[in-house]
């Protein structure tokens, strides 16, 4: 499939695909007229590509954890990676925990004011 398409499909803008495609995250191979073709395989890439971004992790740290998630690249994680990954973690769940603090005194707001 083309860019297009697989930005369709995925609702990720071109922009952003070439931009995976700049820092190896996404591959794609070049038809003779010069554009990039994509195999299926992509959609499920750049739905991993996106969770990781919004998990709050970089291109660089998503490049390096990709091998680690297809069985075809299959790669083990450095051991900083490791620990870098679970300081991310810990900090999702304290911004998980300080979200549902948020959300139980909204709560009690929105009680009160309907009382």
């Amino acid at each position: 499939m083309r860019i297009g398409e697989l930005s369709r499909r995925t609702g990720v803008s071109p922009r952003s695909l070439r931009y995976y495609e700049e820092q190896g995250l996404l591959a794609s191979v070049r038809t003779p007229g010069g554009h990039r073709e994509y195999g299926e395989d992509a959609l499920e890439r750049v739905d991993r590509i996106q969770c990781l971004f919004a998990a709050g992790l970089n291109s660089d740290t998503v490049r390096e954890l990709m091998p680690c998630m297809y069985a075809h690249e299959r790669g083990d994680p450095a051991p900083d990676l490791l620990d870098g990954l679970r300081a991310e973690r810990a900090r999702v769940d304290a911004a998980i925990r300080q979200l549902e603090r948020t959300r139980d005194a909204l709560d009690v707001v929105i009680g009160n004011a309907a009382s």
